[in-house]
């Protein structure tokens, strides 16, 4: 079992450097302030297979990965061993966080999207962002 996990978690983060993606909440925001970027965390979980499916298939979508890291600093967490905020407390995953850089949150979302689905969330999480955000820098 011990290998099992090794093996995952290895896998885990050599996917995690080949995307920009990092499991470091608090470092991420820092960058993020510096790129003048928000957040978006991934949420997983240790066996979770909807999660393994986003993973495997939403986030291999060039597309998808391409709007991500255009407008967002990637996070991807997994719930049981990363340090998170406690207001990140969630039970479902995989979980979507849209966060800015001082790290308040923008919109949020629970379970595994297809491309086109997760896209629409991606639009959704920009108007919030304005309507929130933008309307107190007027």
């Amino acid at each position: 079992m011990k290998y099992i996990v090794l093996t995952l978690l290895l896998i885990s983060s050599l996917w995690s450097v080949e995307l920009g993606w990092s499991d470091d909440y608090e470092q991420s925001l820092e960058v993020a302030k510096k790129e003048h970027k928000n957040l978006y965390v991934l949420i997983t979980s240790t066996g979770c297979p909807w999660c393994k499916k986003f993973e495997n298939t939403t986030l291999q979508d060039k597309e998808i990965l391409k709007l991500l890291s255009e407008k967002y600093v990637l996070v991807h967490a997994n719930r049981d061993i990363d340090d998170l905020p406690s207001w990140m407390n969630t039970r479902s995953t995989p979980r979507h966080y849209f966060v800015t850089a001082d790290g308040e949150e923008i919109f949020t979302f629970p379970g595994y999207w297809d491309s086109f689905d997760f896209k629409s969330f991606l639009d959704d999480a920009q108007k919030e962002y304005e309507k929130k955000f933008k309307k107190n820098m007027r």
